[in-house]
Order: C-alpha cells, then sequence, then structure tokens
C-alpha cells in the first residue's frame, strides 16, 4: 500500500492506493505471472524466487482483489457457519476458531442463527447459497440434533461441529466421555472419595456421556460413587436444590460435586455456602463448559472443564478446505479432547 501526497489540497487527506501484482513483480524483479504463481503456491521456480515475491508482497502489504481472484478460481473465498444457537454460548467460540483459522488463508465466515424455525434456517440456507459460500459448517447447542432442514442435496462440502451428524458426513464433537473422567480423576488425585454427580437433563446424549465418564473415573481408581446421579435442568436452580438434597440430610456427605454444567456448579456453590459449609474445604466442585465469564466470576471461581470450541472450528475449517480443494477427508466424526480448567473451587492451587 502506497500514499500519494503529490497533487493534494492543503489539509486534505493523503491518497492511499493499494498495491498491485505489478508492484510485487516490481519489486520482486519477477513476471506478474511468476509473482501471482508464486503468491498462489503453484507453478515451478525456485523456493528463493518464491519467498522474494511473498517477501515483496508482505512488506507492500499486498492484498489480492478477492472478487478478481474468485473469478479466477471460480470460488467465493467465504465459508457459511449455519446455527440455531441465537444465544451464541456454543457457536461464537467456534466461529472464532473458525475465522482466525481462515483468516491467513484470505477467506471469511459469514454467519446465519436461526431458533429451530425450519423457515428461518431455510432462508438462511438460501442466503448462503445466494452469496456462493464455497462450504457450510453446521453448528448447535447439542451434539445429538441438528438443524431442522435437509442438506442432503445441498451441492457444497458440509462439516458439522457440535451437532448431530448424518452418517457418511465429517463432524467433530467435543470428547465429553473423556471430560467427565478428566474432572473426577482431578478430584480424586486431590484427596476427595465421595463424589456426588449433579447431571443435566436425562434426554441430552451429552449428559448420558458425562455420566458414563463420571463412573468410568471412579471404577478405575476403585472408587464408589457417592448416591445415585441427580438429573435435572440446565440451571442454578437445579444446582441449587441437588445441594440440598445432598447435604442438609442425616448420615454422610459427598466431599466433592462433578457437576453437568457450570450453571449447576453455580447454584451447587450457592447453597453450599448458605448452609454453612465451605467450598472447596468442606466440599470440592468442578463444572463442565468453562462458560469463562461465569465460571470466574463465581465465588469462589470455578474449576470447570473446557470442551475446546476454538480448537473445533479451527479443526472443521481447515477439513473444509480440504473437502472444497478436492483432497480426502475422513467421513466420520472425530471427537476431540476437552482440558480441564483449574480454578478455587476444587481445592487445589
Amino acid at each position: 500500500m502506497t500514499i500519494d501526497n503529490e497533487a493534494q489540497p492543503q489539509g486534505a487527506r493523503p491518497k492511499i492506493s493499494r498495491a498491485t501484482i505489478r508492484d510485487v513483480a516490481m519489486m520482486a524483479k519477477v513476471s506478474v505471472t511468476t509473482a501471482s504463481r508464486a503468491l498462489n503456491d503453484t507453478g515451478r521456480m525456485t523456493e528463493h524466487t518464491r519467498m522474494r515475491v511473498r517477501t515483496a508482497a508482505e512488506q507492500l502489504d499486498y492484498r489480492p482483489n478477492p472478487m478478481a481472484r474468485g473469478l479466477v478460481q471460480r470460488r467465493s473465498f467465504t465459508l457459511g457457519l449455519l446455527t440455531n444457537d441465537t444465544y451464541g454460548r456454543f457457536t461464537l467460540p467456534v466461529a472464532a476458531g473458525l475465522s482466525m483459522a481462515m483468516m491467513d488463508r484470505g477467506v471469511s465466515v459469514f454467519l446465519c442463527a436461526g431458533e429451530n424455525d425450519p423457515a428461518r434456517e431455510q432462508l438462511n440456507l438460501r442466503a448462503m447459497e445466494e452469496k456462493r459460500v464455497d462450504g457450510l459448517v453446521i453448528a448447535g447447542k447439542r451434539i445429538d440434533r441438528g438443524l431442522s432442514i435437509d442438506l442432503s442435496s445441498l451441492d457444497m462440502p458440509v462439516v458439522h461441529v457440535n451437532a448431530a451428524c448424518p452418517n457418511g458426513g465429517v463432524g467433530f464433537l467435543p470428547d465429553d466421555v473423556g471430560g467427565a473422567e478428566m474432572a473426577v480423576t482431578h478430584l480424586i488425585r486431590l484427596g476427595r472419595h465421595s463424589i456426588a454427580h449433579v447431571a443435566g437433563p436425562r434426554d441430552f446424549l451429552a449428559v448420558l456421556l458425562r455420566e458414563k465418564g463420571y463412573f468410568k473415573a471412579l471404577e478405575k481408581s476403585g472408587c464408589e460413587p457417592f448416591g445415585e446421579v441427580i438429573f435435572g435442568n440446565w440451571s442454578e436452580a437445579h444446582g441449587f436444590e441437588a445441594a440440598h438434597r445432598l447435604f442438609a440430610a442425616h448420615g454422610p456427605h459427598p466431599d466433592a460435586v462433578f457437576c453437568g454444567n457450570d450453571q449447576i456448579a453455580r447454584g451447587m456453590i450457592d447453597a453450599i455456602t448458605i448452609m454453612g459449609m465451605r467450598v472447596p474445604e468442606d466440599v470440592a466442585v468442578v463444572g463442565f463448559d468453562n462458560w469463562e465469564i461465569f465460571a470466574a466470576a463465581t465465588r469462589p471461581a470455578l474449576t470447570s472443564i473446557d470442551m475446546g470450541f476454538h480448537d473445533l472450528g479451527k479443526r472443521a475449517g481447515f477439513s473444509l478446505l480440504s473437502m472444497i480443494d478436492g483432497q480426502s477427508v475422513e467421513r466420520a466424526v472425530t471427537k476431540m479432547p476437552c482440558r480441564i480448567v483449574v480454578r478455587q473451587s476444587c481445592g487445589a492451587t
């Protein structure tokens, strides 16, 4: 990019002119054709020449014209992200990871959201097609459901993230079993052996998978579950009520609670505190989701399992680009590992 100060009225802003492929070729002392091939990573040339062109492009802040590039390669260099998560709790981190992965490749992301409304979703899909996106990411609020529209006849590659994936499709999910096992194992390593589990609704597949991880960790360590799993909705109220069931009654109490999400955990901590006990000294608590603005504001700050939505978005984007380029991509659902974010509520420092 160059700034032209000549022939400008006094006090006027200087005219900014965008560098062209000819400017890059002239600086690198190559032909325009060679410069174009070097920047598109095509054609035969020495690595020294290719690097010289790229260095010139970087110094000139050269950015290819997306319309011209699209006409040549018959692509829009745009990906669509279609979701039913209008609140954005799950989709926004996916979108951030997807956008970051595409930034260096000159690809933009077009996001449309509709709340389980087939007519709205169909309109959003039509908008994607009219924009001629090169591929589509379907992102959901739960792993056992997709969108309410049929995508089977869609003439573009599709990748599913945190949503149900059809047979023969490409999907990426967080490893709910592994994440739950990680949470409970962490508590056991901290010396907690009477661990209760307060879960979300039974009709969510993620809830059943996290329950499975809970039992798996206990079995591996030789610990017995503390009572039965307490199912309920995804709310602080459920956590608050479950705490009274666990601690208000006479008899043994758990020394730790693994909660199905961060909202349940926050309600659990509030109730425990009101009942005169201390977190984590008397009871350690671990949540699931790592809704950071929520978990960090809990008192004490909540240890939680992060499902890695940012990385899910990046992986989905890279897979989608490979599919667009005609490369072979495994037609399967890939479960990506979670990680534990340790804060004060579990007793670790």
